[in-house]
C-alpha cells in the first residue's frame, strides 16, 4: 500500500462543477487533485460558443468556452493538482480509486471525494438508428466546436430542447444546411430566443413529430418522419421524407453515476433528475460518509446549476475536512441561496421538483 499516493480532497471530473469545486476547496487551503480524462478542462463548456444567460455571477453574457478558460485560470493559480488524460475506472474498499491513462494504471487515496462525471447522451429507437451519420448533439458540438469538422452537409435535428436548438444554430453558422427540427411534444421544449433565430432563418420546427426510420445501407442518406397522437404513438399516414446526410440526436441527458453505484452510494430511480442518481443532502453529500456528488451526475441541469452545486461540494467538503466549518458554510449558503433562485424559474422547475421528490422518496 506505500505506493498509493494520497490525493487529499480528489475530484473526479473537470467540467463546471468539479471545477468550481476544485477551486473552492483549494481556495480554502485543502490538498486537491482533480482527475479528467480528456486533454483539457472545461467539459462540456469548451464546445459551448453561445452566451450564457443569468446573472452576472453567473457569467451571463460570456461564452461557454470562455467560462471554461476564466475556471481553468483560477484553478491553475491555486496549488491543486491537475491529471488529465486519465480515467478513473474502479474503486477500492476503503477510499482508494483506480487511475489508468495509455500507459499506466495508478491507485490514488482520497480523503474526501467529489463526483462531477456529468451526463450521457441518450439515444432513441428507429429503424437504422446504427447507420453512419447518426450523432449526439454533444458529438456534433465536439465535433465542430473543438476539433473544426463538418459532421455533414444537411443535417435532420431530432429534439427542440436548449441543446437542439443551440447545436442547430451552431451548425448553421458553420455553413451547414439544417433541414429541420423535429419534436416528440406538442410545443417547444428551450429557450423562445434560441427558438427565434431558427424561425427567423426559415428553419421548420416540426413538433409532435418524430423520427420513424434512418434511409441508406452503409450511412445516412434520408430520413422518414410522421406525426405522432397525444400518447406519442406514429400516426399513420403522416410520413415525410427528408434528404439529410446527418441525423442529430438531441433528446436528453442521463447522469453517469457508475462510480458512485460502484463506492455503495444509496441510488434512486428520479425521472426528473434524468433516471438514476446518488441520493444527496443539501450540501451535496451522499449516504457515504465523505463522498459527494455534483453537477449533471446528480441530476441533469444547466452549467449554471453545476458550478453551484460544485462550489457547495467543494466548500462542505473542505470545511468539514480542515474544521473551517464558518468559512465554508457562508459559501454554502450563498451558493444555496442562488440555486433556489434560479430553481423558481420556468426552466429550473423540473429539476426542483426531482430534488425534492427524491429526498422524500429515500428518507420515507
Amino acid at each position: 500500500m506505500s505506493n498509493i499516493k494520497d490525493g487529499g480532497i480528489v475530484i473526479v471530473g473537470g467540467g463546471p462543477a468539479g471545477l468550481s469545486a476544485a477551486i473552492i476547496a483549494a481556495q480554502l487551503g485543502a490538498p486537491v487533485t482533480l482527475i479528467d480524462d480528456n486533454p483539457r478542462l472545461g467539459g462540456q463548456l469548451i464546445k459551448q460558443t453561445h452566451k450564457f444567460f443569468g446573472s452576472k455571477s453567473h457569467y451571463c453574457g460570456t461564452r461557454g468556452v470562455d467560462i471554461a478558460t476564466i475556471l481553468e485560470q483560477q484553478l491553475y493559480s491555486t496549488p491543486a493538482k491537475v491529471i488529465l488524460n486519465t480515467t478513473v475506472i474502479g474503486h477500492f474498499s476503503p477510499n482508494i480509486l483506480g487511475l489508468a491513462d495509455r500507459n499506466t494504471f495508478t491507485k490514488l487515496a482520497y480523503q474526501r471525494l467529489i463526483v462531477a462525471t456529468g451526463a450521457n447522451e441518450n439515444t432513441i429507437l428507429f429503424e437504422n438508428n446504427d447507420l453512419p451519420g447518426i450523432y449526439g448533439a454533444g458529438a456534433v458540438q465536439t465535433l465542430m466546436n473543438v476539433f473544426g469538422i463538418r459532421p455533414g452537409n444537411k443535417v435532420l435535428m431530432v429534439g427542440s430542447g436548449n441543446i437542439g436548438l443551440i447545436v442547430s444554430y451552431q451548425l448553421i453558422q458553420a455553413g451547414i444546411n439544417v433541414v429541420a427540427v423535429i419534436e416528440a411534444l406538442p410545443k417547444i421544449g428551450g429557450y423562445h430566443v434560441h427558438a427565434a433565430k431558427l424561425a427567423r432563418l426559415g428553419i421548420p420546427i416540426l413538433t409532435s413529430y418524430t423520427i420513424k426510420a434512418a434511409l441508406g445501407k452503409e450511412f445516412v442518406t434520408g430520413a422518414v418522419i410522421c406525426r405522432v397522437d397525444k400518447n406519442f404513438k406514429p400516426i399513420r399516414g403522416t410520413e415525410k421524407r427528408l434528404k439529410v446526410d446527418t441525423i442529430c440526436l438531441a433528446v436528453g441527458l442521463s447522469p453517469l453515476v457508475e462510480l458512485l453505484s460502484q463506492i455503495g452510494c444509496q441510488m434512486v430511480f428520479i425521472p426528473e433528475l434524468g433516471g438514476q442518481v446518488a441520493y444527496h443532502n443539501a450540501n451535496m453529500e451522499t449516504t457515504v460518509s465523505g463522498v459527494y456528488v455534483a453537477g449533471d451526475a446528480s441530476g441533469v441541469e444547466e452549467a449554471s446549476t453545476a458550478m453551484l452545486e460544485g462550489r457547495i461540494a467543494g466548500a462542505h467538503a473542505a470545511g468539514n475536512l480542515l474544521g473551517k466549518i464558518a468559512e465554508a458554510q457562508a459559501i454554502i449558503n450563498q451558493a444555496q441561496s442562488e440555486l433556489a433562485a434560479i430553481r423558481q424559474g420556468p426552466f429550473g422547475e423540473k429539476a426542483a421538483k426531482g430534488k425534492e421528490k427524491m429526498s422524500y422518496t429515500v428518507r420515507q
